[in-house]
């Protein structure tokens, strides 16, 4: 139990101080780098929702072809 909480202190830790790094040493401005999380955001959803809906429609397929045999 202290080796998990040991790692996940540390693996927490190191999110927090990449995230702050990463926000001072950008070139970018506060109001850039979040339409840039939101666009990324954004991406990842739709991608996400097209990976559903693909394999929704192929899944109905097979379970209509299952039902026929």
């Amino acid at each position: 139990m202290n080796k998990l909480f040991s790692f996940l202190a540390g693996a927490l830790s190191g999110a927090l101080v990449g995230a702050v790094l990463g926000l001072l040493l950008t070139p970018a401005s506060g109001e850039d780098l979040r339409a840039d999380v939101n666009n990324r955001v954004q991406y990842a959803l739709d991608e996400g929702r097209r990976a559903m809906e693909e394999t929704s429609r192929v899944m109905t397929e097979q379970f209509e072809q299952m039902k026929k045999a």
